[in-house]
Parts: C-alpha cells; sequence; structure tokens
C-alpha cells in the first residue's frame, strides 16, 4: 500500500479538525461580544463559565461510548449537532430573540466540541505508523489550531463589522457540518477491542479521571494543563478588558487581538516539530504551559496596543508547544483501549479549569484593576512549571528509554507494521532479561509463553541438537510457540562472548497485538513460514553434508 494511500485518512482527519476549530475560534469572539453588549464583563465570565462547566461535567458521560465505536463515527455526529446548535443561535440572534436561548444553543454546541477534541485525539494514533508520526500529527494539528486562532478571529472580526452575530455563527454551522461530514467512511485499521474492556455505564463514566489519577505522569501533564487552561479562561474576559478599556480598540479589537494569539502558534508550530522532535516532549511541554502565562504579566506591566499583539502572539507560541508535547504524552502513555475515555476525563478537567479562570477573571479586574489582573493570573504558570520541573525531566528519561525499545521492536517486520499506539503500549508492557553466555533462554519442547527481541547481545537457535541460525539486534524469536499455539520448536541459548539481553512482550499482549491487525497478523504468517522453511533447509543441507544423523 503506497505512503499516500495510507496518510489520507489522515489528512481528511486533519481537515475535519482545521474547520472544527476555526468554527470554535470564530463563534468564541461572536458569543463574547454578544455577552459583552447584554451584560458588560461580568456576562462575558459567567457565560464562558456555564459553557465550560456544562461541557466538563457532560463530556465523560458521552464519551463512554467513544472507545467502543469506530470513532470518525463519533466526529460525524458531533458535526451535525454542533452544526444544528449554532444554527439555532443564528437565527435567534437574527431575530433579537433572548439572549438566554442563544447561550443555551452555545453551550449545545461547546458540549459537542468537548467531546470532539478526545475522539480526535484517540483517534490519530490509530491512523499513524510510528510515535514519531503521531508527534507530527499531532504538530500538524497544532498548526491548524494556530491558523484557526488565527482566521477565525480575523474572520469574526470582519463580518461583526458587516454582517453582525448572526451572520458569524450562521458561518460557524456551515464549518461544523462540513467537519463532520469529510470524515464519514474514513478507512482505517480500528485495534482490536477485547470483549472484557467493556465495564458498567457508572464505572465508564469515571474511569479516565481513574486512569489519570493513578498514573503520575498523566496525573502532572493534567495539573500543568489545568493551570494553562485556568488562565486560559481568564484571558477570555482580559482580551476584552484589554480591547476595550486599555487599548481602546473596541469590539474589533477583541477579534484582532485573539487572532495575534493565532499568528504566534502558527509561528510556534512551525518550530514545535523541529524542537520537540529531537526529543523532551515534557520539558517542551512545560515550556509551552509558562509562555502561556508571562506574557500575560508582562502586558500588564505595558498595556499598549503594539505590546498587547506582540505578547499576545508569545501565548500562542506556548499554545503549539503545549498541543504538541501534550496530546502526544498522553497518547502514548494510555492503554489504547481507554484512550477516549482518558482523553474525555482530561478535557473535562481542563474545561472547569477554563469555566473556572471565566468566573475569576471579573473578580480579580474588579478587586486588583485590569492590569494588576494581568500580572497575578499571568504568574500562575511559570510558577507552577518551575515547581514540577524536576518531574518533567524524569518524564522525559522515561520517554527516552521507551524511545529506544520501540525502535528496536520496530525492526521486527510483524511489529513494525503495528500502528503507533498500539506498538506503544506492547512497549509499555515490556519486560528485559539478560542472560550469560551459553544459557538457555527457552528450550525444545517447552510451552510458549512470551516472544523475545534481541537488544544486545547474540542468540543461537539450535534444533534436535544442530544450531539452525543465529540472531542479533532487532531480531524476534519464539512467534512459532505462540502464533502456532504450538511446543518451543527449538531451543535458544544466549552466544558469543558477551551477555544476551532480550525484550521480553508477554504471550496475551502479543497475540491480542499482531493477530488484531490485517497488516501485522500477515507479517507474523509469514515469519512463521519463513522460520519453518529456513530451519529445514538448514537441517536438509546439514544432512547432506554428512554432519547430522
Amino acid at each position: 500500500m503506497s505512503d499516500s494511500v495510507v496518510r489520507r485518512p489522515l489528512r481528511r482527519a486533519q481537515v475535519s479538525f482545521a474547520l472544527m476549530w476555526a468554527s470554535e475560534s470564530a463563534f468564541m469572539v461572536a458569543i463574547a461580544v454578544v455577552a459583552f453588549r447584554e451584560g458588560g464583563v461580568a456576562a462575558v465570565g459567567v457565560v464562558t463559565a456555564v459553557r465550560m462547566a456544562t461541557a466538563a461535567l457532560l463530556t465523560p458521560f458521552l464519551a463512554t461510548k467513544a472507545d467502543y465505536v469506530r470513532r470518525e463515527a463519533i466526529l460525524t455526529g458531533i458535526g451535525i449537532v454542533r452544526g444544528v446548535a449554532l444554527a439555532g443561535a443564528a437565527v435567534v440572534t437574527a431575530a433579537d430573540g433572548p439572549p438566554a436561548a442563544t447561550y443555551g444553543c452555545a453551550a449545545l454546541a461547546t458540549l459537542a466540541l468537548a467531546l470532539y477534541r478526545p475522539a480526535h485525539s484517540a483517534l490519530l494514533p490509530a491512523l499513524a505508523h510510528s510515535p514519531r508520526d503521531l508527534t507530527s500529527a499531532n504538530a500538524v494539528r497544532g498548526m491548524l489550531d494556530a491558523l484557526s486562532a488565527l482566521g477565525g478571529p480575523v474572520t469574526a472580526s470582519a463580518i461583526l463589522a458587516t454582517g453582525g452575530a448572526s451572520a458569524v455563527f450562521a458561518l460557524c454551522s456551515a464549518m461544523s457540518l462540513l467537519g463532520g461530514l469529510v470524515v464519514v467512511a474514513l478507512p482505517y485499521d480500528a485495534p482490536p477491542r477485547a470483549a472484557s474492556a467493556r465495564v458498567p455505564v457508572a464505572r465508564s463514566i469515571v474511569q479516565g479521571f481513574a486512569i489519570i489519577a493513578g498514573d503520575r505522569d498523566l496525573l502532572l501533564v493534567t495539573t500543568l494543563g489545568v493551570v494553562q487552561t485556568f488562565t486560559r479562561g481568564c484571558m477570555t474576559v482580559l482580551v476584552v478588558v484589554v480591547a476595550l478599556d486599555l487599548t481602546r480598540t473596541g469590539e474589533p479589537g477583541v477579534g484582532i487581538l485573539s487572532a495575534a494569539v493565532g499568528a504566534g502558534g502558527v509561528l510556534g508550530s512551525m518550530c514545535a516539530l523541529a524542537l520537540v522532535g529531537r526529543g523532551g516532549l515534557a520539558s517542551w511541554f512545560g515550556v509551552g504551559v509558562a509562555l502561556f502565562g508571562a506574557p500575560l504579566a508582562l502586558l500588564g506591566v505595558v498595556p499598549e496596543e503594539a505590546a498587547a499583539l506582540g505578547l499576545l502572539a508569545l501565548v500562542g507560541v506556548g499554545n503549539s508547544l503545549i498541543d504538541v508535547a501534550g496530546f502526544t504524552i498522553l497518547a502514548r502513555r494510555t492503554d489504547e483501549a481507554v484512550l477516549a475515555r482518558t482523553f474525555a476525563g482530561f478535557e473535562a478537567v481542563l474545561t472547569l479549569g477554563v469555566a473556572l479562570g471565566g468566573l475569576v477573571a471579573p473578580l480579580a479586574v474588579e478587586t486588583l484593576g485590569p492590569r494588576g489582573a494581568l500580572i497575578a493570573v499571568g504568574l500562575l504558570a511559570p510558577a507552577a512549571v518551575a515547581l514540577r520541573r524536576p518531574a518533567l525531566r524524569r518524564l522525559d528519561g522515561e520517554l527516552r528509554v521507551r524511545d529506544a525499545d520501540i525502535e528496536v521492536l520496530r525492526e521486527v517486520p510483524m511489529l513494525g507494521a503495528l500502528a503507533a499506539t498500539t506498538i506503544e503500549q506492547l512497549t509499555a508492557g515490556v519486560e528485559r532479561a539478560e542472560f550469560a553466555p551459553g544459557q538457555v533462554v527457552f528450550a525444545q519442547g517447552d510451552g510458549g509463553d512470551g516472544y523475545y527481541v534481541v537488544l544486545s547481545g547474540r542468540a543461537e537457535v539450535v534444533r534436535d541438537g544442530r544450531p539452525v541460525n543465529t540472531l542479533v539486534r532487532g531480531a524476534g524469536f519464539g512467534e512459532v510457540a505462540l502464533l502456532g499455539d504450538v511446543r518451543r520448536t527449538a531451543t535458544v541459548r544466549a552466544s558469543g562472548d558477551a551477555p544476551l539481553c532480550v525484550a521480553v512482550l508477554r504471550r496475551t499482549a502479543f497475540l491480542t497485538a499482531v493477530t488484531g491487525y490485517p497488516a501485522s497478523a500477515a507479517a507474523g504468517l509469514d515469519a512463521f513460514t519463513e522460520v519453518r522453511v529456513r530451519d529445514t533447509s538448514r537441517l536438509l543441507a546439514a544432512t547432506e553434508d554428512g554432519s547430522a544423523c
């Protein structure tokens, strides 16, 4: 299968994301302006909080099915629901209907979007071939997010000046519908689903939260993510204050300042892949979180229009780093079977952070003044990153070890055919074993309980007392007994002068991964056949030479 065919589903998924996020960026500007007209800064904060809190509370419930069905179907449904909700907001606003009805439609649209990103984040690993592909996919999505954050507000500002908020809502509705339809029947091999993976609904709702709470790395990313989204919630209100009270740029200025974040995101996403691709995912994630807050503090010191544009662009740079590094870490550290629920729990917690920020920001402005609020809010994220820097460095070290293991496993044809998320989970369960020269790994006739990949050293394969093969780094062995459900057909022992170091994949994990995908299953069958034919040929050759009985 050509590379273009393999990547076509990934491109469609990214187009869907671009449409959905551009519509959200434009929608946020329009709904903020509508709320400000109705009730000032306090109304903007309340509307932001209600929208985000509703999404945060209901998304985990809605995500309970996202791990049991094909995830592109979830994205299509979200596009339809969101499109209808925004169309309703357009009609109500154009007819000068009650603001509460507009806010209700906005809350439904936000709820739909809150489920979109967990499902999309869980879909990308199934479309990626390797951790690097997954990082690249998240980098592209970060670029699209930034372009959406730039183009959406600019478009909204232009339409607000001519057609009003209802026209913005109508455009966002059309984009949402198209974003859902573009991924209909997306072709890819869905990861295998074990029947035992289903759990009661009540437990399924909280499972994503439980997974995050029980894993120190996921909890680290989530904690810093909450600080970042709290800042983001505050910024939703503070940008309006900066535009209308500090820089006096008026309602279009809200869109222009929001677009500055997107412009910085475009610049940041250009650098993100090159930076993160070298490693250090956790450290770059920390840099991104810090950059989301520090520029706001500086804006409180220099509240000028030119400074505001430049500093908010730096916030966009930080957002790009967060998107690439943060979502890649979560995808790599979570079991694929519960990936959507985990992302839903993650998004729910982060959304609550936005809601809390939207409520706190008006109080901060009233208590500290606009400039004091900018400084206080802006210092939170850098301080949190400084406190958690040792943990971020530890996580980087763990990911480097896993990357090295994945590199070796990818050299095995049947494992190299696996999707990124599956080989990641295999690597998470890898056990290492070392054997002294001459020591037996397993003997002919033993039961098959694992698959082995040589990390260093040499291994000798012996059948019926005769050597038939020598294995070096990147070679796998032990699949015959597992795939054929038979006893070990040969003895494998360490050879040479150095110890043999192997990665061990346990039977259940190996069989679930390899037989669950058509490509890897075919590669496994080829390997099974090749081993049997090769060993038989070598034994026949040895017999003809008179070296066998």
